[in-house]
């Protein structure tokens, strides 16, 4: 990583170098020193933008999850037949995790070490629990199979979506749209009920 000038970083460009060291390192392998060395700049100075790495670990994870708890509140998450719902929070969890790809994959990797790891579990507990309602619905309405058990299609859904951060990278050819395509094709095609 190239060494970064100090009269140009600002916090959002050290939550970028500190995320990417998390990736790499694991938040726990991760320390100030390490930190310091690949934004380029004394730790001195990184605690004058954060508290410390606990601070840039919960504002890397709160930008994952407002990410994904926005999803909820869009219009299409709130109005019309439980199936499009989750069909549209399906879609639009899938362009939140490109889009903000280093994030959401240091989210998903949070095992509850320290109070923000903790906080984070609870909140992707929370949302989870919101797409399992929706799921609900959905078979409610008659629109998903009710032969199928609501927590391990939620379970199956999330695995699916999740497992994005461990191989996608952005590649010539392959949309984003497509990709969101094909995650919602797969996940819910299985699903849903055979209308005659």
């Amino acid at each position: 990583m190239t060494t970064a000038k100090r009269d140009t970083y600002t916090p959002e460009t050290l939550l970028s170098v500190a995320v990417q060291v998390f990736n790499e390192r694991g938040y726990d392998g991760t320390s100030m020193e390490h930190l310091s060395k690949a934004a380029g700049i004394s730790k001195s100075s990184i605690y004058h933008h954060v508290a410390g790495k606990e601070e840039l670990l919960r504002r890397a994870v709160s930008r994952a999850l407002d990410g994904l708890f926005a999803v909820l509140e869009e219009p299409a998450a709130v109005r019309g037949r439980a199936v499009e719902r989750v069909e549209y929070v399906t879609r639009r969890t899938v362009e939140v995790l490109v889009s903000e790809l280093p994030y959401v994959t240091l989210l998903l990797r949070v095992r509850g070490n320290t109070r923000t790891e903790r906080w984070a579990l609870e909140r992707r507990r929370e949302f989870d629990h919101q797409v399992a309602e929706l799921l609900k619905a959905a078979a409610a309405e008659g629109d998903l199979r009710a032969d199928v058990d609501i927590r391990l299609a939620t379970r199956l859904l999330f695995g699916m979506v999740n497992s994005l951060v461990e191989w996608y990278r952005p590649h010539p050819g392959t949309s984003q749209d497509q990709l969101a395509d094909a995650v919602v094709s797969m996940a819910l095609d299985g699903l849903r009920t055979v209308r005659g």
